[in-house]
């Protein structure tokens, strides 16, 4: 493949839990569009298939298109990476890193922050109102609330345990409680579990909710301006409804964000 070309292009976003890869066929086509993936493919850290990521980016090959990825864990990007290089991809892939982006990052050590948080900001100052703070939202396996400044810098934010994460818990820290799955809720669970399922189905989906508005409400006391507020994540679609027009889903803000670097490379 020449080097050179830059799209197809597809986005890996390299999770504690999941996989995600984003085909992006062309590039935007302008400069303010925001990129959205033609398709995406969400595969598990523990044991993902290569012929399945094949038979995905058919009819291209995996040397016919450029990789960027994006990793919190990395034995599963160390993995994908043997595997890309086994199929040829040479320079045609790379792992993202701070120094990437093009983003300012007010904290004490700017390189313990997760790369994913930061692509969620980036992707954040693409879509934001110029005049607005941004808070982002990303429900993975951990919930992390971040705070982009009017100015488009990194501000920092907070983690809490993700829903299936806390389910893991309540099942391995006591004697009966069973691990509930917990994955896109097909309806919002009743308040009032009746059976001990439905209770913990509640008291996650709830307990969550309830966490991400609290710290809406404190951030929203701290900042002099309103927030735009962005949802994202695989945990997202469970609980927008719970949220309504208070917020912009964007359920592939990470792949947004890792296009939004490769089209401003040089």
């Amino acid at each position: 493949m020449n080097s050179d070309r830059r799209f197809p292009l597809v986005a890996v976003d390299v999770g504690n839990s999941q996989i995600v890869a984003g085909l992006f066929e062309n590039p935007p086509t302008g400069n303010n569009v925001f990129p959205q993936p033609d398709r995406t493919l969400p595969l598990s850290v523990d044991g993902w298939d290569p012929v399945e990521i094949a038979l995905w980016l058919a009819p291209h090959k995996p040397s016919d298109v450029c990789w960027l990825l994006a990793s919190v864990h990395e034995d599963a990007f160390c993995q994908l990476q043997a595997w890309l290089r086994k199929e040829g991809c040479g320079v045609s892939q790379q792992q993202l890193t701070l120094d990437q982006l093009p983003l300012a990052v007010q904290l004490p050590k700017p390189e313990e922050v997760g790369i994913d948080r930061l692509l969620g900001a980036v992707a954040a100052n693409h879509i934001r109102p110029i005049d607005q703070p941004a808070v982002v939202i990303d429900l993975g396996t951990a919930i992390t609330v971040d705070v982009v400044s009017r100015d488009g810098s990194f501000c920092g934010g907070s983690i809490l345990p993700g829903m299936r994460m806390s389910a893991r818990a309540l099942s391995q820290y006591t004697d009966k409680l069973p691990e509930v799955p917990i994955g896109e809720l097909d309806q919002t669970p009743s308040p009032i579990g009746r059976s001990t399922d439905e209770a913990i189905s509640s008291g996650l989906y709830w307990g969550a909710v309830g966490a991400i508005r609290t710290l809406l409400e404190q951030l929203h006391a701290e900042m002099q301006y309103e927030p735009f507020v962005i949802l994202t994540g695989g945990g997202a679609a469970g609980v927008v409804g719970a949220f309504g027009a208070e917020v912009r889903y964007e359920p592939h803000l990470i792949l947004a964000g890792i296009a939004v670097v490769h089209c401003q490379e040089k």
